[in-house]
């Protein structure tokens, strides 16, 4: 039989898919979230956690989720594109202290 701070900490440890936490969150505005987590064996503040976060943002949980990978994409990009600026710096230096 686990411990209430064991089954704390396994629930702690899931991770959902965004269709799921959607779904439920349409559930939950249907039926109340205390019904929903009960039936799911969610506790209340998960559920309402995953509320603020999509009202916070103003954003479905999937459209948040492109978003972070479109900026995660483009921080590698720019990472790279400065690598490519600062060799292009060095060679420039470098032919430039050649005589002509």
């Amino acid at each position: 039989m686990k411990t209430k701070k064991e089954s704390t900490l396994a629930a702690a440890r899931c991770k959902y898919t965004v269709q799921f936490k959607e779904q439920k969150l349409e559930r939950a505005e249907r039926d109340g979230i205390s019904r929903v987590a009960q039936d799911l064996g969610l506790s209340e503040s998960m559920l309402y956690s995953w509320r603020a976060k999509r009202h916070q943002t103003g954003q479905a949980f999937e459209d948040q989720k492109l978003q972070q990978a479109e900026i995660a994409r483009l921080k590698r990009e720019n990472s790279r594109l400065e690598e490519e600026v600062a060799f292009l710096k060095k060679a420039a230096a470098y032919f430039a202290k050649l005589p002509k």
